[in-house]
C-alpha cells in the first residue's frame, strides 16, 4: 500500500492546479488520480478539434440528466471531461473570470476570504496575458491566455458595431476592470494551441520526484476512519488498489464526480444513501443538491455574405485550412468558435449585466440541438447568436443510483424552475432579436430562421425555448461552500463540514454560479485551495 502525503482525486480544471502547487516546493509527496487516460491527442490540441472530443468516451463522461419537464421532457446532455486537463481538454475555451460581485456575493454568503480583492491574486497567478501583466491581468501563469483577433472572422465586426448601435460599450478585456459590453473573446490557448491546465500545470510538474500521476484510476471510495480521511480506493487495470494519506484527501473531480464520490463513500444525505444501499458514514445532507448551470438560446440567420461556412463546408476548405493550420498554427481552426459577445442588461434598471452574448460566424442545421460538428457546418451562409442568463435561480440536484461506482449518477438540473429563470430567458431571446435588427447586422442578415419571424409573443418564446434551449456546459454547486453544516458541504477553507483530512476543491464548491464560463474560477479554486492547504500545515 502507498502513502502520500496528499491525495488529488481528479486532473481537471482544479486538480490539476491543485497537484502542482502542493508538490512546488518539493516538500509534501502528492498521488494525483485520473480516471481517463492521457491528453496527447490532435483533437484535444487543436482548438477546434473540441467539435469531436464533445462526442468521444475515450475523453469524456458523456452524461445525460434525467428528463427535464420544464424543457419537454427533453434530457440534457452533458460532457464532462475524462481525460487529463478534465473538462479544460475538452471545452470551447473562453476565458471569463466573472463579475466582481460575484465574488463579493460568496463572500456576504458566509465566506470569508472569497470576495474580489482575496480571489484576484489568484486570478493573476494561474495566469500568463499575451497583452501582459497589470492590475487585473496576470503575466507569468502556468496557463497562458491569447487575444484572438488576429483571425477571427471579419463578421465579428458586425456584430461589435451593431452592439454599439445598441448604445453597449465596446469592452477590450472582460476580465479587467468591468465586464459589461461587447467585445471579443479571449481563449486558453498558446501558440495556436489549447491550453489545458494539463499542459499548463502537469508537463513540468510530472517530472517532479514527489508528484505521482495515476491515469485510468477510477476512484471508488474515500476511505475514513475515527472521522478523518485517510486514504482513496481506485480501479486499476481491473484491480482495486489502496492508496493512503498522511494529511489530506482533495476531491477535485467537478460538480458530478466529486458529489458521487462523497455518496459512494458513505458521506451525504444518510435516506438517500440507505436507499441505495450505502452504508451512512457521515449524514450531510447538502451533498448533490444545490445544483446549478446556465442554459442559452441560439438564434440562427441565413447570411448575405460568406461565413465560416463556406470556409470549412467544402472538402477543399477542410484540407487548405488544415494544411494552414499544421503549418502556422493560424485560421479557423486555431479558434473556438464563440469569437465574439458580451454581457449586456436584459431589462432597464439592473445594477449589472444579466445576459452573456455569443457570436458565431457557422452553422449547423443537420446535428441535433447543442451538437457542434465543427468541421461539418452548413452549405450555405449563416451563423449563430446566443444568449444565456448569467445567474440562474433554479437549483436541481444529483443522486447515486446505487452503490455501484461505475454506474453514472441521476443528475435532475431543474432547469426553469422559477419563475425569472423563465423571464431572464424570453428576454434573452428578444436581445438577441434587438442586435440582429440594429443596422449593422440587418445589412447582412438574409432571414432569422430560428426560433423564425413568426415566433413574437412571450408565451411562443418561451415555449420555443422549451423546445430548443440547451445547456452550456457550466455545472456548479453540487458541494456547495458556505458556514451552515445543514445545507452547504465545504467551509470557507474547503474543509467538509464534520471531517477531518478531507477537502473539495473544484467547481462544486461554488457558492452560486459565476456570470459567465467557469473554467477561469475553476482554476482559481485550484490555486486558492493549494494555498489554505499549505498554509494549514505550515501552521
Amino acid at each position: 500500500m502507498d502513502t502520500y502525503d496528499f491525495i488529488v482525486v481528479g486532473a481537471g480544471s482544479a486538480g490539476c492546479a491543485v497537484a502542482a502547487r502542493l508538490s512546488e516546493s518539493g516538500k509534501h509527496s502528492v498521488l494525483l488520480l485520473e480516471a481517463g487516460g492521457s491528453d496527447l491527442s490532435p483533437w484535444i490540441w487543436m482548438p477546434i478539434g473540441y467539435g469531436k472530443t464533445f462526442y468521444r468516451k475515450s475523453v469524456n463522461w458523456m452524461y445525460m440528466t434525467e428528463p427535464v419537464p420544464s424543457m419537454q421532457n427533453r434530457p440534457s446532455y452533458w460532457p464532462r471531461g475524462k481525460v487529463m486537463g478534465g473538462s479544460s481538454s475538452i471545452n470551447a475555451m473562453v476565458y471569463i473570470r466573472g463579475q466582481h460581485q460575484d465574488f463579493e456575493d460568496w463572500k456576504a454568503m458566509g465566506n470569508p476570504g472569497w470576495g474580489w480583492d482575496d480571489v484576484l491574486p489568484y486570478f493573476r497567478k494561474a495566469e500568463t496575458n499575451d497583452r501582459g501583466g497589470d492590475d487585473w491581468r496576470g503575466d507569468s501563469g502556468p496557463i497562458h491566455v491569447s487575444t484572438m483577433d488576429r483571425d477571427l472572422h471579419p463578421m465579428c465586426q458586425d456584430f461589435l458595431a451593431a452592439g454599439q448601435e445598441l448604445q453597449w460599450p465596446l469592452n477590450p478585456d472582460f476580465n479587467g476592470a468591468r465586464q459589461d459590453g461587447v467585445g471579443t473573446y479571449q481563449n486558453t490557448a498558446k501558440d495556436g494551441m489549447r491550453m489545458s491546465t494539463a499542459r499548463g500545470y502537469i508537463r513540468a510538474a510530472g517530472k517532479r520526484a514527489n508528484l505521482r500521476v495515476v491515469t485510468r484510476a477510477h476512484a471508488t471510495r474515500v476511505l475514513v476512519e475515527d472521522g478523518r480521511a485517510i486514504g482513496v480506493e481506485y480501479l486499476h487495470k481491473g484491480r482495486t488498489v489502496t492508496a493512503r494519506a498522511r494529511a489530506e484527501v482533495i476531491l477535485s473531480g467537478g460538480a458530478v464526480n466529486s458529489p458521487q464520490l462523497l455518496q459512494l463513500s458513505g458521506i451525504g444525505p444518510g435516506a438517500l444513501l440507505r436507499d441505495k444501499g450505502v452504508d451512512v458514514l457521515h449524514d450531510l445532507p447538502g451533498v448533490g443538491r444545490n445544483l446549478q448551470d446556465h442554459m442559452c438560446i441560439d438564434h440562427m440567420y441565413t447570411s448575405r455574405v460568406p461565413t465560416l461556412n463556406q470556409q470549412l463546408y467544402p472538402w477543399w476548405g477542410k484540407a487548405w485550412h488544415g494544411l494552414r493550420y499544421v503549418l502556422t498554427r493560424r485560421g479557423p481552426l486555431s479558434l473556438g468558435v464563440n469569437q465574439a459577445g458580451g454581457f449586456v442588461h436584459g431589462r432597464p434598471g439592473l445594477e449589472r449585466p444579466n445576459i452573456q452574448l455569443f457570436f458565431s460566424p457557422v452553422s449547423y442545421t443537420k446535428t441535433p440541438p447543442g451538437t457542434r460538428a465543427l468541421m461539418n457546418p452548413d452549405a450555405f451562409p449563416a451563423f449563430l447568436m446566443s444568449a444565456q442568463p448569467t445567474r440562474p435561480t433554479s437549483r436541481g440536484h444529483l443522486a447515486i443510483r446505487s452503490s455501484d461506482p461505475l454506474a453514472p449518477p441521476e443528475i435532475h438540473p431543474n432547469y426553469l424552475d422559477t419563475e425569472i429563470d423563465q423571464q431572464e430567458m424570453i428576454e434573452s431571446s428578444r436581445v438577441l432579436r434587438r442586435i440582429s435588427e440594429a443596422p449593422a447586422l440587418a445589412r447582412v442578415i438574409e432571414r432569422e430562421v430560428t426560433p423564425g419571424p413568426q415566433i413574437q409573443t412571450d408565451e411562443e418564446l418561451l415555449e420555443d425555448i422549451r423546445a430548443r434551449a440547451v445547456t452550456i456546459f457550466h455545472p456548479v454547486s453540487s458541494c456547495r461552500m458556505g458556514p451552515d453544516a445543514g445545507i452547504d458541504v465545504v467551509d470557507n477553507r474547503l474543509r467538509v463540514h464534520g471531517l477531518r483530512g478531507l477537502r473539495v476543491a473544484d467547481a462544486s464548491i461554488f457558492p452560486t454560479l459565476t456570470s459567465g464560463n467557469t473554467n477561469a474560477p475553476a482554476i482559481m479554486v485550484g490555486e486558492k485551495a493549494a494555498a489554505l492547504i499549505l498554509e494549514d500545515h505550515q501552521a
